[in-house]
């Protein structure tokens, strides 16, 4: 098993370009199976979830070409495809839901193994099952395993009763490929829908309302291949900016969208952090003991969930006391045993956690439970005195590409073992 050695204490400094939007990617990948031509995808990160969504679309007979140097994936899956998905991999991870609406779309039926993920608490799929089964499909959950079919889809008004990426993402891929017209309420309006979006526009698909709470799907017959460039990824960007503040340095994060980050800039600035922001880049500064913050976490615009654990570590060290609440999932403080170890003064009182600032974070021996949680780790033996170990770092891996190495080169003593 491999794990990080840090040695905490240096600010960072100088630049790091972030990766292809993971978040994004897993879903495209899944997408091309609605193409009746070859899919090419720039800007992919080579992580461990990718690669994963590649092996399972070879399993069932897609043909994949991936350059990992030049991040480009080719996708054809013209051939014969099966829409049995029950390899074990696919219940390693959550992003292989999405081939549930696009199978459905393509082959009018699948199954698939309940996928998995993160443990970051209860994350069903009942608003996708409701969603198919508006639209025309027979859906049922048993043993474990995921089935859908359905003689003809048919377009419908769908309501989501809450605005899960996952859900809007497969009943849009459905929609896409019924007959008549959908319209999906309460949808999410996370930068990765919209990437989603515009990636089946440019397949010929007719969608319109992305980046709103209500999309308008208007079925068409076939969709065709295109190329397409994957949105950068808002989650490490934002935890480059965040390791930037903890570890005091002068930090620019380069390929970056700022306006999605704009819950964190506000948050970090008001912890005393300077900002300053370009068309595709933002830098950070930050000097001295940094103020404490509330934050509370909530589907796009809102702060994300996917950040708020990069944040205790750096409220842990703040001036006062911080409170930071999740609304999103109910069991995402599993870092904060660990943060424990490093001298932290954290308490979770139910869907929050309670940090009152301590001056210094002592080097530790920790384990990532999963892979924001992992990333938070990292971010505190960055900031602590002394050397830590980070082990289980297969988790970190499932987010980002070469951690390590964009860490060294902004001056961070790490190294991956």
């Amino acid at each position: 098993m491999s794990y990080y050695i840090i040695e905490g204490g240096i600010p960072l400094k100088g630049s790091i370009h972030t990766q292809g939007a993971k978040n994004s990617a897993v879903h495209l990948i899944a997408a091309s199976l609605l193409a009746k031509d070859e899919v090419t995808l720039e800007n992919v990160p080579a992580i461990a979830d990718v690669l994963k969504m590649i092996k399972i679309l070879e399993k069932i007979g897609a043909k994949v070409a991936f350059d990992q140097q030049k991040h480009s994936l080719s996708i054809d899956s013209r051939g014969p495809v099966s829409p049995h998905i029950i390899d074990p991999i696919a219940s390693e991870l959550r992003a292989s839901l999405s081939f549930l609406g696009a199978l459905l779309a393509r082959e009018r039926e699948t199954s698939i193994l309940f996928p998995g993920g993160c443990n970051i608490g209860s994350r069903p799929v009942d608003f996708h099952l409701k969603g198919f089964s508006a639209l025309g499909a027979e859906t049922s959950l048993e043993h474990g395993l995921i089935q859908t079919k359905a003689a003809r889809l048919t377009g419908k008004r769908i309501y989501l009763d809450y605005p899960s990426v996952g859900a809007t993402i497969n009943l849009t891929m459905v929609a896409t490929l019924a007959k008549g017209e959908t319209i999906i309420e309460n949808v999410a309006e996370e930068p990765e829908i919209v990437d989603f979006c515009n990636f089946l526009k440019k397949m010929g698909a007719k969608i319109k309302g992305a980046g709103t709470k209500r999309l308008c799907i208007k079925g068409v017959p076939y969709l065709h291949g295109t190329k397409h460039r994957v949105i950068p990824d808002r989650i490490e960007g934002g935890t480059y900016l965040i390791a930037g503040a903890i570890t005091g340095g002068e930090l620019t994060v380069k390929e970056i969208v700022p306006q999605h980050l704009e819950p964190l800039l506000v948050k970090l600035q008001e912890a005393g952090a300077q900002i300053t922001q370009a068309k595709d880049r933002v830098s950070i500064k930050a000097k001295g003991r940094l103020k404490a913050v509330n934050i509370k976490t909530m589907p796009y615009p809102g702060f994300p969930t996917d950040l708020q654990n990069q944040m205790i570590p750096l409220l842990a060290l703040a001036e006062g006391t911080s409170v930071i609440t999740e609304t999103v999932f109910e069991n995402r403080f599993l870092s904060v045993s660990e943060l424990r170890k490093m001298g932290a003064n954290i308490r979770i009182e139910g869907q929050s956690v309670v940090i009152q600032g301590v001056e210094s974070l002592t080097g530790a021996k920790l384990a990532s439970p999963n892979l924001r949680g992992g990333a938070s780790l990292v971010l505190a033996a960055l900031a602590a005195n002394g050397s830590s170990e980070v082990h289980d770092i297969e988790h970190v891996e499932r987010g980002y590409e070469k951690m390590e190495e964009k860490l060294r080169g902004s001056g961070a003593k790490i190294r991956r073992i």
